[in-house]
């Protein structure tokens, strides 16, 4: 099983790319195919002295800019380290894909060179979240602004399969994100979801709230990508500024630095369990293939667990699962009555 990593994508690539593609490779064992400009990966590899059997490189003379449109990158620049990335899994040169660069033109590219899975209609970013008891799924967290009931539906029955057969939890419990419990709160697109999901084949609990998210009380939180996307950064924000402000309080005064050092254990296993790092990026769900999106300033280690994910998943046969789901459930999602839909 081969991974093609985009080794030009993301804010530090080459350099961190190429370095956690090593770690991955040597650590994990895993085959690697690295993507890009062959002169600068070879200069960062030597950089290493490695030898590595498990690492080969195929050029691309182009490359994706973050804040360039999605299709038009995919369309115009057919040599691009991400789009020949998407062609060699196509081909079956390669089982799965991962950038840490322009993430919709990942999702473009998903969508027009790998196709859609039968019976989805919107592809969706997930991302797993560290919660009080395991890891959770948030999707879409980006790439399906506007949403229908519909859309939502899948995003859901996508979130199961995930949290089933690549996550490992037994009969994951599904929450629609929304401004309160009771049945009467959320908006059109919440209420038309939540009637749909009631009547769905997985343990779908009800509405939660945002600060249910973390609780771990649920494994998969759906929510349209607009919704989502805000969730993630917030959450990422948070978490910055939290560890911040405690840097400062603790340099504050002795003994605040002496209690510091009692509790470093603590600290430091706090601080994996929140680091985005340890959860290497997000699979694109619903398309014909296996792709994971990682953050932009992904580092080596992200970029190396982001490969293991990737490996995970297309390992776990997720999309036959998810194809079973959606089958099972196509009548549901065919009801929606959303004005439009």
């Amino acid at each position: 099983m081969k991974i093609a990593v985009d080794a030009m994508g993301g804010d530090y690539a080459p350099a961190v790319v190429v370095e956690g593609a090593l770690l991955a490779a040597e650590e994990l064992g895993i085959p690697i195919i690295l993507v890009g400009d062959k002169a600068r990966i070879e200069s960062e590899l030597a950089k290493h002295k490695t030898t590595n059997s498990n690492i080969s490189i195929v050029h691309a003379s182009e490359v994706v800019a973050m804040d360039e449109s999605p299709t038009q990158a995919i369309r115009k620049k057919k040599d691009s380290s991400l789009r020949v990335c998407f062609d060699l899994v196509k081909s079956g040169a390669a089982d799965a894909v991962v950038s840490a660069g322009n993430s919709g033109a990942a999702m473009a590219a998903g969508i027009f060179l790998l196709k859609k899975i039968k019976g989805v209609e919107r592809p969706a970013i997930a991302v797993c979240v560290p919660t009080m008891k395991s890891p959770a799924v948030i999707l879409d967290v980006g790439g399906n602004v506007d949403c229908k009931p519909s859309h939502l539906f899948q995003f859901a029955i996508m979130g199961e399969v995930y949290a089933r057969c690549v996550l490992k939890k037994d009969r994951p419990r599904v929450g629609l994100l929304s401004n309160g419990e009771e049945e009467g709160k959320g908006n059109e697109l919440t209420r038309e979801t939540h009637a749909l999901l009631k009547e769905s084949s997985i343990n779908y609990v009800g509405y939660v709230e945002g600060r249910d998210i973390y609780q771990g009380e649920i494994d998969v939180v759906v929510t349209d990508g607009f919704v989502g996307n805000v969730v993630l950064k917030l959450s990422e924000g948070l978490v910055e500024a939290v560890t911040t402000m405690l840097k400062n309080e603790i340099m504050a005064s002795v003994p605040a630095k002496i209690g510091y050092m009692l509790s470093k254990g603590a600290f430091r296993k706090l601080k994996k369990k929140i680091d985005y790092a340890e959860y290497g990026g997000a699979p694109l769900l619903g398309v014909e293939g296996n792709c994971i999106i990682s953050h932009g300033r992904s580092n080596a280690k992200a970029i190396k667990n982001a490969i293991l994910r990737a490996h995970e998943y297309a390992k776990s046969k997720v999309n036959l699962h998810l194809m079973e789901e959606i089958e099972k459930n196509k009548d549901l999602a065919g009801r929606t009555a959303v004005s439009g839909s």
